[in-house]
């Protein structure tokens, strides 16, 4: 049976149809899932896309976590189900507690956009197993609210249970702290991530096809659940 992996649009959603052309890519079926929908139409996965959603208003993602398919995913990523936010996503992840730390302006007040070297720190991730430790990968980045911050507590507990997913390599784009780039909870199936793997799948539009992995990982992981 075809794994189905289901991509959530949101109001002011950018990057919606790249993530579901990586899904296709690492040969998952993509499955389009719209923000006032509380169904998920049986998918195994969920991605939260890039993007502005409802206009970056109040805080990033402060209002998408509200959206009605959003009581869904909470629900079912705390029974396990992998969810994987990127960018954007990253931030309604946080707004929605499924993760901890939040992500503000960047330290120089401008927006981002660039190819950003990475360290895979955590291969032990629904999203990640098809990295090694400490691998090194180049994916774009474009963010204006994308510095990673939490205080010392919870920095160092992310840093003891191995929960840091990805680190800035060669530069810190966004001033994010210890120059986290992503994060998993406990149970390594949500992960977060700033960078934008999805733009990195193909070699005719990527600068890599480095960022594939993310997506081959969890169609890995759901078939040998």
């Amino acid at each position: 049976m075809t794994t189905r992996v289901g991509v959530v649009t949101f109001p002011g959603s950018l990057d919606d149809r790249d993530a579901q052309r990586a899904v296709r890519l690492a040969g998952a079926e993509p499955v389009a899932l719209w923000h006032r929908d509380k169904d998920l139409h049986q998918v195994d996965a969920v991605v939260l896309p890039g993007g502005f959603s409802y206009g970056d208003y109040l805080r990033c993602g402060a209002i998408s976590r509200f959206s009605p398919v959003m009581d869904t995913i909470i629900e079912q990523a705390k029974l396990g189900m992998p969810v994987l936010g990127i960018c954007n996503g990253f931030q309604v992840l946080c707004e929605s507690h499924l993760l901890p730390g939040a992500l503000t302006r960047n330290d120089s007040l401008h927006f981002i956009c660039r190819d950003q070297k990475l360290r895979i720190e955590n291969a032990g991730t629904a999203w990640t197993r098809d990295y090694s430790a400490g691998q090194e990968i180049v994916v774009p980045l474009k963010n204006g609210e994308g510095r990673f911050v939490a205080d010392e507590h919870v920095l160092d507990e992310l840093e003891a249970e191995g929960r840091v997913v990805a680190r800035y390599l060669d530069l810190n784009p966004n001033g994010s702290y210890r120059d986290i780039a992503g994060i998993t909870n406990a149970a390594g199936n949500v992960v977060g991530l700033m960078p934008h793997p999805e733009h990195a799948v193909e070699p005719l539009t990527g600068p890599t096809t480095e960022g594939l992995g993310f997506f081959t990982s969890v169609l890995k992981q759901l078939v040998n659940a």
